[in-house]
């Protein structure tokens, strides 16, 4: 079974990023889809960076300390993401955005 998780960010470790560690050892073999992150932080957490796929976000000016200012682009950089392959797909936003699935 394909399994992706998709977590809205991964930059600091507060009680969201342990719901979502929680999550992973579930499912420790899943793809992880996130706006931005830390790489630190996925040190941290044990996950090789190559099983994370950052959205065009993590690209953008400043992104990786103000990425709370593109919340207007939130929606769209989520929806970007082809979840289609997967068999399953755990979603953990700590923003309320209004997705289609």
């Amino acid at each position: 079974m394909k399994i992706a998780i998709v977590q809205d960010w991964l930059t600091e470790l507060g009680g969201a990023e342990k719901v979502f560690m929680q999550i992973h050892q579930l499912y420790p073999d899943a793809d992880i889809f996130t706006l931005v992150y830390h790489k630190n932080v996925l040190d941290e957490l044990g996950i090789s960076e190559s099983k994370v796929t950052a959205s065009f976000i993590q690209k953008l000016p400043f992104a990786k300390k103000k990425y709370r200012n593109y919340l207007p682009l939130f929606s769209l950089a989520i929806e970007t993401f082809d979840l289609s392959s997967y068999d399953l797909v755990i979603v953990r936003l700590q923003t309320n955005l209004d997705i289609l699935v």
